[in-house]
């Protein structure tokens, strides 16, 4: 297992699906994307750069494109969701939709890309 199966194999069975539906979400949009590590956490990395990073916490999850511009581009998307200028947190009864984790990586792809 890589970086992020080990990491999620390590949560609650509900942390660990919520999560991993992230993760697929994001691996399809991205199928060139890698598992290894940013800022401590697990993240998906495209040229050796972070893509999307994912945490979780006792009361969230939350997803990192190590971007505020990429998380301004969707808050309009994600009313009532606690977003902070690198970070969307979510709860397992209410999962970031998947076209919004789409919209993070291929903005953020853009932007490594750019």
């Amino acid at each position: 297992m890589g970086t992020t199966g080990d990491y999620l194999a390590g949560l609650a069975p509900e942390q660990r699906a919520a999560l991993q539906r992230v993760v697929d979400v994001a691996v399809r949009a991205a199928p060139d994307a890698e598992e290894g590590t940013s800022y401590g956490m697990p993240a998906l990395r495209l040229g050796g750069r972070p893509l999307l990073g994912f945490t979780a916490a006792a009361k969230h999850l939350s997803v990192f494109p190590f971007s505020p511009a990429v998380v301004e581009a969707v808050a309009a998307e994600l009313d009532g969701f606690s977003l902070s200028r690198g970070a969307i947190r979510f709860t397992v009864d209410r999962p970031i939709p998947d076209a919004v984790v789409e919209r993070l990586v291929d903005l953020r792809r853009a932007e490594l890309e750019g």
